[in-house]
């Protein structure tokens, strides 16, 4: 890898060599949320998504690509292993928010940095709903990062990922994914990811999407429509989303305008529904 062709790909600056600090791996984090997309357009143009190492830098980083959390998480677990970064691989479970169910094991590609004995949740890939900073593992008590809360709940050896629902603002507590602290290796998430490729109950195969975090918000394309969603601030106290519609000959310039990407075989938009899971988890 060449570390730092990937930190000008997102727009990290720091020393050539940096020192594996909690200040650079919040940096880091954040930087590779704002650059790199949330997308599965690989999948909607024609190919297969690829989980070696060399073509997930090669797709993201030279070809200014984006990913799904096999994807996006595999290589920024590699980039900061790079770094001098302790880094752990742990398997998460998705729930669902319609069902309420989670998804099957190895479901979602997270990893979990050790630094001075702290230990710290990473996700760059959970869409809309995930976190700008590294989580504290160390703690149950909530974590505010900007307008949202977080939490990670324990029972027993299971981890609960939970958040204060922005939107509808009742103050309670939903689940966002499942996992567990058992060290995990990347060949342990092929077959999910297959399964995201092919299965009529993944968002994935049902949708086509791209996503990325803004300062002040959030920009995704699904199938038809572009959602623009606005974080609070001092004009507006309250998370708003405006949506367009898109013809077919408008998102190929959308998503190299807005997203940075263009694809190198015709997109086919999808925003099929999804079909609930036969097995619950």
């Amino acid at each position: 890898m060449d570390v730092q062709k990937y930190f000008i790909r997102i727009g990290y600056e720091g020393p050539a060599l940096p020192t594996p600090t909690l200040d650079a791996l919040q940096r880091v984090h954040r930087c590779h949320l704002r650059t790199v997309p949330f997308e599965n357009l690989t999948i909607h143009s024609g190919g297969r998504v690829r989980l070696d190492l060399p073509h997930l830098y090669d797709k993201i980083v030279n070809h200014r690509r984006g990913g799904f959390c096999f994807e996006n998480n595999g290589l920024f677990s590699w980039l900061l292993s790079e770094m001098g970064f302790e880094v752990t691989i742990l398997a998460g479970q998705v729930r669902n928010a319609i069902t309420g169910w989670y998804g099957p094991p190895f479901d979602h590609f997270i990893s979990m940095v050790t630094l001075d004995g702290h230990r710290w949740l990473c996700d760059v890939a959970f869409g809309g709903s995930g976190f700008e900073f590294p989580m504290s593992l160390e703690t149950e008590e909530a974590q505010k990062q900007g307008h949202r809360v977080y939490r990670i709940r324990q029972a027993g050896e299971m981890h609960f990922l939970e958040w204060q629902d922005e939107e509808r603002e009742t103050g309670l507590w939903t689940e966002l994914y499942k996992f567990t602290l058992d060290t995990r290796h990347r060949g342990d998430f092929i077959e999910m990811c297959d399964y995201h490729q092919s299965s009529p109950s993944s968002i994935f195969f049902c949708k086509s999407l791209c996503s990325i975090l803004k300062p002040t918000g959030r920009l995704t394309y699904m199938g038809h429509k572009l959602i623009t969603t606005q974080f609070p601030s001092d004009e507006a106290r309250t998370v708003t989303k405006t949506t367009r519609e898109l013809t077919d000959e408008e998102i190929p310039d959308i998503l190299k305008e807005e997203f940075g990407i263009m694809l190198e075989s015709q997109l086919v938009p999808k925003d099929d529904t999804i079909t609930p899971p036969l097995n619950i988890f």
